[in-house]
Parts: structure tokens; C-alpha cells; sequence
């Protein structure tokens, strides 16, 4: 089960609730220590350009300058793309090892291919990301509005760069769903049923 979702949704939260109730291994950032294992390579290089920490990273340049004489160590080891192939290919060695939830990280667009993949995208009304968000970062209303938008924008344009799909648009998912009008626990009870009827699981 692969879910895309906008910042503030309560995807994750969602995706940890589906693993359980499904017995499925959970991926999000643990992607990253996977790929680095099998590439023999530092977690932090896959960090560097990892879509949730570059979203972070970009969110929180744009809200304050960058120090004089900040760099950025791993900066020329390697591409992007060389990055998000050796990260993918270890999406595909989990997913052909055990049923998994993924988080993001264009999971979906990876797994194109694989016969029981499913993908769903999760959304939520503007004042309960918001609220969400003031509440991890300790930020006002005013910021958190403005690391959604930046949020957002990163994780599209991370999504359209590397996959033929549409970040968020409903040809591209299986299911796309709101969690604010079920609340966390009953949009994950929700997509577990979908999951368990489309994969035919017991």
C-alpha cells in the first residue's frame, strides 16, 4: 500500500495504523537505511535529497535565510536521480520480500508494476493541517499556512519530476480520501477495508 498525502493530513499516522491492523511492515524514512544499506553508501547522502527531508529543508529556507558559509557536504557525491534510483530499487527488494505501507517517496509510480500495489492519496481540510502543523513545530497559524504551501509545492514537484502521474489528481491513485471527515482512526479503518477487498485479503 503506497500513500501519498499533503503535509498536515495525518498520512503517516494513517500509514503506521494500516501496518498494524495489517500485519504489513512500515516504510517512510526507514526507506532511506535500506537503500543505504544496499548501495553501501551513508544514510546521509539518501537524506540529502530524501523528499521528506528536502521538503523540510526547503520549507525552512524560505522562512529564514541561510547561514554565511552554510554547505551542503554531500552536495556533489552524487545526483538526484542516481539517488532516487538506488532508493527505488530498494522500494522494490522490500516489496518483493513482504507486504509493506509505504509513505510517499513516489512509492506508487515504483511499484507501478507489481500485481497487488495499491495507492492511495490522502487529503484534509486546510484548518486541521494547519492545526496539525502548529502543533509539531510550535509555529502560529501565519507560518504553518506557509509551510503547507511550500510543503505541498515540494512534494509535487518532487512527484511530477520523477513519475508519469500527477501529484494529488484522482486519475493517479487508486483512492484518494479525506481524513477530516472520518478523523485518523476511521479513515485508516476505511482504507484497510479498500485494501483488504481489492487485494483480496482475509
Amino acid at each position: 500500500i503506497c500513500i501519498g498525502r499533503q503535509l498536515g493530513s495525518g498520512g503517516r499516522q494513517i500509514g503506521k495504523l494500516l501496518s498494524q491492523q495489517l500485519g504489513m511492515a512500515y516504510y517512510d524514512s526507514e526507506i532511506l537505511s535500506l537503500a543505504a544499506d544496499h548501495s553501501g553508501m551513508s544514510r546521509e547522502v539518501f537524506m540529502r535529497s530524501d523528499e521528506h527531508r528536502g521538503i523540510l529543508r526547503h520549507v525552512f529556507s524560505a522562512l529564514s535565510p541561510a547561514p554565511i558559509g552554510s554547505s551542503d557536504v554531500y552536495g556533489n557525491q552524487l545526483s538526484d536521480d542516481h539517488l532516487f534510483a538506488l532508493q527505488s530499487e530498494a522500494i522494490r527488494q522490500a516489496a518483493e520480500e513482504k507486504s509493506c505501507v509505504f509513505i510517499g517517496r513516489a512509492a506508487d509510480y515504483v511499484l507501478r508494476q507489481h500485481p497487488r500495489c495499491i495507492s492511495v492519496f490522502v487529503s484534509a481540510n486546510i484548518n486541521d493541517r494547519c492545526q496539525r502543523v502548529m502543533e509539531k513545530e510550535g509555529v502560529n497559524r501565519r507560518t504553518a499556512l506557509r509551510m503547507l504551501e511550500i510543503g505541498d509545492r515540494k512534494r509535487a514537484d518532487f512527484y511530477n519530476f520523477y513519475t508519469q502521474g500527477t501529484w494529488g489528481a484522482a486519475d493517479t491513485y487508486h483512492l484518494i480520501v479525506n481524513s477530516s471527515t472520518l478523523g485518523i482512526p476511521a479513515t485508516a479503518d476505511f482504507i484497510a477495508e479498500f485494501a483488504k477487498k481489492t487485494l483480496h485479503i482475509q
